[in-house]
């Protein structure tokens, strides 16, 4: 039977941290979903159609790795996905305590589905989504932090 996770997020954006777990991920699973959640409660910050194609090109030689949208329970696209395995990366104590609780919903949705986590690399540990918002929105420079450069993102959004 094919190991397969579904890695879902916002990813707004997509950061090497993120990478970084699937890379890992890829020696777990035959195949890694990025599955990008519509989160009725969050207005995204980057596009998601423009977030999913720099995550489908940071990726491209990656033949096990697929990204989708979905606007769905992460337990119900998991199970139209085949998943029987979600992954999740956890950089400290706080995002344990938050994520073992979603970990326990998706369970009761979804009974064969095993949350399978990562310990964030320590060179990526203080790099998140929000504090990488927060910088871009007052000038400062990220692309250190993000697996391709700002500049792909502007072009892209001027296609889209």
């Amino acid at each position: 039977m094919k190991r397969i996770a579904l890695f879902p997020g916002s990813f707004d954006p997509f950061t090497k941290g993120h990478e970084d777990i699937i890379l890992r991920g890829l020696r777990l699973f035959d195949e890694v979903v990025i599955g990008i959640g519509n989160n009725a409660t969050k207005k995204r910050y980057f596009p998601l159609e423009v977030m999913k194609e720099l995550i489908e090109r940071t990726f491209e030689d990656e033949k096990n790795v697929r990204v989708i949208t979905y606007d769905d329970l992460t337990a119900h696209t998991a199970r139209q996905l085949g998943a029987t395995f979600l992954l999740r990366g956890l950089r400290n104590t706080t995002d344990f305590e938050y994520e073992n609780g979603i970990s326990q919903v998706n369970r009761y949705v979804y009974a064969e589905i095993e949350t399978v986590f990562l310990i964030t690399s320590p060179n990526l540990a203080p790099i998140s989504s929000s504090i990488i918002r927060d910088l871009h929105r007052y000038g400062q420079d990220v692309d250190d932090f993000l697996p391709y450069s700002l500049s792909e993102l502007n072009k892209l959004n001027k296609e889209m």
